[in-house]
């Protein structure tokens, strides 16, 4: 387990070691937030306008919760997979565009839509757990949600890099799970953790700021609290790009066992080999 997380932490070093020399790599998710707001208020302004839940949540409601979540993650997926194409490209030593990005995206479209359908059945399933006034459900909820992260994890790299069906790209994230498991939880787990404590501290030193600055000028404290919210974006769409870039060096060295340039020093040729 030592050995896993070292090499985990050294991926997620080189990863970032990507991304500073391609930051044109951030641009994805920054249009994928983007592209996603405008669909939660398209859905929002349509179910307020048609008063989808005016007689509570029926077969209508699941309806719009499943097109809810169906757009939402065919967003997010197809922005996913051009940062994760473009990522490739970057890894086997080229320079990628957008347009390299997005036409990798473009080139499995038919089965980033069904792995969407997938997801979001399989979401509003979940939710359906965690919102449960049953405790063990909540449990329940949260532990299949934990252990469908890990299991698709290595879902888009595989979209981006095989022609396959989203059921078989599930089957083979899963598969690549059991090789790459410590990689894989250490690495989603110690992205997400470190993130998550800046942005507490962030946050923490924004409102301290805020709370001094509205004591002398409302608009000074507006100011404040407009750059401290940018940069929050900034760090969601940084963890974003270094988490596509993660995985798509992860999938890389466990199904090719190759090192590209500035990954030599992990020896990850040997460490990713099938057993």
């Amino acid at each position: 387990m030592i050995e896993k997380f070292s090499r985990s932490w050294e991926l997620v070093k080189a990863s970032a070691a990507v991304l500073r020399s391609d930051k044109e790599l951030m641009l994805f998710p920054l249009i994928s937030g983007a592209a996603t707001l405008l669909v939660l208020a398209t859905f929002v302004s349509t179910v307020v306008g048609w008063r989808v839940f005016e007689h509570g949540f029926g077969v209508s409601g699941v309806v719009w919760m499943f097109l809810f979540y169906f757009c939402q993650y065919s967003v997010i997926v197809f922005f996913n997979c051009a940062l994760v194409g473009a990522a490739m490209i970057r890894l086997e030593g080229g320079d990628p565009t957008l347009a390299d990005g997005f036409g990798a995206a473009k080139s499995r479209l038919p089965a980033i839509l069904g792995y969407a359908a997938i997801a979001a059945t399989v979401g509003l399933v979940l939710k359906r757990l965690k919102d449960d006034n049953h405790v063990l459900l909540r449990l329940l909820g949260g532990g299949l949600g934990t252990a469908w992260t890990l299991a698709t994890f290595l879902v888009v790299p595989v979209l981006v890099s095989q022609a396959v069906t989203p059921v078989e790209a599930l089957k083979r994230s899963m598969r690549l799970l059991k090789r790459t498991w410590g990689e894989n939880a250490i690495g989603n787990v110690g992205m997400g953790l470190a993130f998550g404590l800046i942005a507490f501290a962030v946050i923490a030193v924004g409102v301290l700021f805020v709370w001094v600055a509205a004591h002398f000028s409302p608009m000074a404290a507006v100011t404040i609290g407009v750059l401290f919210a940018g940069a929050l974006l900034l760090m969601g769409v940084y963890q974003a790009a270094l988490s596509g870039i993660y995985s798509a060096a992860l999938y890389r060295y466990a199904t090719e066992h190759e090192t590209p340039p500035g990954f030599e020093a992990l020896g990850l040729e040997s460490a990713f080999q099938a057993r």
